[in-house]
């Protein structure tokens, strides 16, 4: 992969708060990385459609990587897709910015947005390719760790891949912007910072093994308690 700016496109480019605007494409792969769930958005029957949607990063597969997604076969969204662009979004709220004015409330937060033609993955070998990608970007090594899809599975399931080349980052960070006259008033004003937490991971009822290496770091980077018998 050979790694460029970012160059918002017309149709990318950030016009308010332009100084939020990320120029490194890496704080784009940064945000991509950390996030879960991405928000799929597309035309279907001429009405708009935002859907959650699972997804996975491969840097390495394309000049600026590539996106996939998953659905069903069935999914209007996914057999939509391919003939259009589609925008992709993926935020994250990192805090509660609170002012001594109402005007001045705000979230700190990291969002990217991806634009492009998705294409319908079809050779089988970057299908599966593609669904290992979106079972180990939510819990690295977990398709090691389970059982590959059948190939009935695998027929009713869609991997559409995007292109990672037209795409832009905007992040907001620190403390409220109050106005000067106002910073005398009697309010208080701070972040109040947020950030996505793991429990403890629980085992299904009918499962009396003891919870795996992988599983057990993906919760500890995401803040898990300690649990003994792990």
């Amino acid at each position: 992969m050979t790694t460029i700016p970012l160059s918002p496109t017309a149709r990318t480019q950030v016009r308010r708060s332009k100084e939020r605007a990320a120029t490194d494409r890496q704080v784009l792969y940064d945000v991509l990385q950390a996030g879960m769930f991405c928000h799929l958005g597309v035309v279907v029957d001429g009405d708009p459609l935002v859907l959650p949607t699972a997804y996975g990063v491969d840097l390495d597969r394309g000049p600026d990587g590539t996106l996939y997604l998953h659905g069903s076969v069935a999914a209007r969204s996914v057999v939509a897709a391919p003939g259009q662009t589609i925008c992709v979004t993926v935020t994250h709220i990192d805090g509660l910015v609170l002012a001594r004015s109402a005007f001045h409330h705000s979230v700190n937060y990291r969002s990217a947005v991806v634009l492009g033609r998705p294409r319908l993955v079809t050779d089988p070998d970057e299908k599966l390719h593609g669904l290992t990608t979106i079972v180990d970007h939510l819990v690295p090594g977990r398709s090691s760790g389970s059982r590959a899809p059948n190939k009935k599975e695998l027929a009713k399931t869609s991997v559409l891949a995007l292109d990672l080349t037209e795409a832009s980052v905007k992040t907001r960070v620190g403390e409220a912007n109050d106005e000067p006259e106002d910073l005398d008033l009697p309010f208080w004003t701070g972040v109040v910072p947020l950030r996505v937490v793991a429990g403890e991971p629980i085992s299904n009822s009918d499962c009396d093994l003891l919870v795996p290496a992988h599983v057990r770091t993906r919760a500890n980077q995401l803040g898990a308690p300690a649990a003994t018998g792990w």
